[in-house]
């Protein structure tokens, strides 16, 4: 009986200790694949760029994404649902569900100044992959519906409303790196968004500008092994963040 109790014991650590590996090899495409789209594009970047970047095999690539464009997907979505998962708890405190998403999507935006290189990327892949279904996706059109539904915006249509919004967040991210903006953009934006919705302008300044919760660092599996830049430095351009952004190296296996 003992016999088979250890046997079942050591299987079961076998089936965990390949788990565990088979998850390090997959982040580590993740990881390797945001430093080739940020140099190359979603468009040019080829398989042999990011099993090189990842020193992995083809075959170890295919055993994990049948298609480069399914590797695209993995990192946005995965990436941006990390992201989410912090900001969302935090706009909980507000009842208001216009609060809630202009305070969500500002912090999402301040998330790209913070990890640059996430940034980066997300600008060249676009919303395509980026939103439609996942987290960010789900909460906006959570917190439009309650809005409506309350009579607060004066919406007719919650999918025009929420690609709106959307656009707002992911060009404004791109305008942020890559151009010359004053420190409030984010609110600025906001303010216009929720104006266009209906709300008197003084209302939509007061909620647009309104204090944000502090977020720690993103600590999804992903965003972990990114540096994120000190609040205190001014955010970089795209240019500068392909160079300036130094992942924290880990050792891992296959």
């Amino acid at each position: 009986m003992n016999n088979l109790k250890q046997g079942f014991t050591a299987e079961n650590h076998r089936v965990r200790v390949g788990a565990q590996r088979r998850e390090a090899t997959r982040l580590r495409l993740i990881e390797s694949a945001l430093t080739v789209l940020a140099e190359k594009g979603p468009d040019t970047a080829t398989i042999e760029d990011f099993i090189a970047a990842a020193q992995v095999s083809r075959g170890t690539f295919y055993n994990y994404f049948r298609t480069t464009s399914e590797l695209l997907l993995a990192v946005a979505s995965g990436m941006s649902d990390e992201i989410l998962q912090v900001v969302d708890p935090a706009v909980q405190q507000f009842s208001d569900p216009v609060a809630r998403f202009s305070a969500g999507s500002r912090l999402y935006m301040q998330t790209a100044l913070r990890y640059p290189v996430w940034g980066a990327f997300i600008t060249r892949v676009g919303t395509r992959v980026a939103a439609r279904g996942q987290l960010i996706d789900v909460y906006l059109n959570r917190d439009l519906l309650e809005a409506i539904a309350r009579d607060r915006l004066k919406i007719h249509n919650v999918r025009v409303a929420r690609d709106v919004v959307l656009g707002t967040i992911f060009f404004g991210i791109e305008t942020m790196l890559t151009e010359p903006t004053h420190d409030h953009h984010p609110e600025q934006m906001m303010r216009c968004v929720l104006t266009g919705f209906g709300l008197p302008d003084a209302e939509a300044k007061a909620i647009a500008f309104a204090p944000l919760p502090v977020l720690g660092d993103v600590q999804g599996p992903i965003f972990s092994r990114l540096t994120p830049v000190p609040a205190s430095v001014p955010a970089p351009s795209a240019v500068a963040a392909k160079r300036k952004i130094s992942f924290s190296r880990r050792k891992q296996q296959n």
